[in-house]
């Protein structure tokens, strides 16, 4: 797919259209492609991603400081870190076919570069970047909030499902929590441990890790969607 082609698909799936073609054209140029055909560093998507960091960090949040007005800071980082990390974004980036319309470098392409997490995050960063700089906050902040932010809750019960846990058990009294640990598999050095999560000594849920505390995790998640269903 020819470059012009690549920023038609990608204005039609963001739906965006720039002022300023330089800008997207850069955004989706990976440094392999720049370093192949001796085009000026500053050309590749380094620079945008750079600021579309930190508008996604500003946007982000700002989203948190106002929904989540009673979470401390400390929760509120965790919270940003859960949205913005490089497998959250890699699967936004995923979400609007992102890794098809980047120039990457022969060598890189050909070891998978489209599908690797560092390249399609940072590229969907560089995106935002482009956004911002051709169309201000308004437009950006728009995609960030329905391709990054939409599904905050969810990102935030898998990130700190023990602790929302907790919330929930709080707000509608239902008792004190406690983790077992009901089980455990395989070799001493690859063990894979089972923990049973009990609200007031009734199971609530299961999960599975490679050690106890990502095992709790998983229960707590576990609880958290037996209870909002019922």
């Amino acid at each position: 797919m020819n470059q012009e082609k690549s920023i038609e698909v990608l204005e039609r799936v963001i739906q965006y259209k720039f002022n300023n073609r330089e800008l997207v054209k850069e955004a989706l140029t990976h440094s392999s492609y720049a370093n192949e055909r001796k085009i000026n560093k500053y050309n590749c998507n380094e620079r945008l991603e750079f600021l579309g960091d930190a508008v996604l960090e500003l946007v982000s949040s700002d989203y948190i400081f106002q929904r989540y007005n009673e979470m401390p800071e400390g929760d509120m980082s965790k919270l940003r870190a859960s949205l913005v990390c490089e497998p959250a974004l890699a699967e936004c980036a995923a979400n609007i076919g992102l890794g098809d319309l980047i120039l990457l470098g022969k060598g890189e392409d050909a070891n998978g570069g489209r599908l690797k997490a560092s390249v399609t995050s940072d590229a969907f960063e560089a995106v935002l970047g482009a956004m911002y700089l051709d169309g201000g906050m308004e437009p950006v902040k728009a995609f960030i909030h329905k391709h990054v932010l939409s599904d905050c809750e969810q990102k935030r019960t898998q990130s700190d499902s023990k602790s929302v846990l907790q919330e929930i058990v709080q707000a509608k009294n239902l008792g004190n929590i406690s983790y077992e640990v009901t089980g455990e598999a395989g070799p001493e050095h690859d063990k894979v441990f089972e923990v049973q999560v009990f609200i007031d000594g009734t199971p609530y849920g299961t999960g599975n890790g490679r050690n106890k505390k990502t095992a709790e995790k998983a229960a707590a998640y576990e609880a958290v969607l037996s209870i909002r269903n019922k």
